[in-house]
């Protein structure tokens, strides 16, 4: 589990190899993804997909609140998986969240799964 300094949000990261040895990092925050923890959470993201694999899944949860600072880091998240041509996918939004990603139609710029299996299944195949 990491604990994010700064705002009160704790996560889980996971590891997992697709059949065709994909590297994949599944993150779970916990909490709220606000002004208050967005920040930290966005260098996470970051780090992941520069450090550990350029395929991320955000499984959402156990994230009850989501504000613009939480969509902001996620839409980051994403930009940078894309720029080294990797994925990036949110699974099992919490329900009080997913209004917040229907209302801003964020539902239709992620590619969002209903679960953390689905969304690995998703992966791109094929290591570069």
């Amino acid at each position: 589990m990491i604990d994010l300094e700064q705002g009160s949000m704790k996560m889980d990261q996971k590891e997992y190899l697709t059949t065709d040895c994909n590297k994949v990092i599944v993150l779970t925050p916990v909490g709220r993804l606000d002004i208050t923890t967005a920040w930290q959470f966005r260098l996470t993201l970051q780090e992941c997909i520069s450090k550990q694999s350029r395929h991320v899944v955000v499984n959402l949860g156990q994230v009850n609140f989501i504000d613009s600072s939480g969509l902001t880091s996620l839409v980051a998240g994403m930009r940078d998986a894309d720029k080294v041509r990797g994925s990036f996918r949110i699974c099992n939004v919490h329900p009080e969240a997913r209004l917040v990603f229907e209302v801003t139609m964020m539902d239709s710029v992620f590619e969002i799964f209903p679960t953390e299996e689905e969304a690995l299944e998703g992966v791109p195949r094929g290591a570069v």
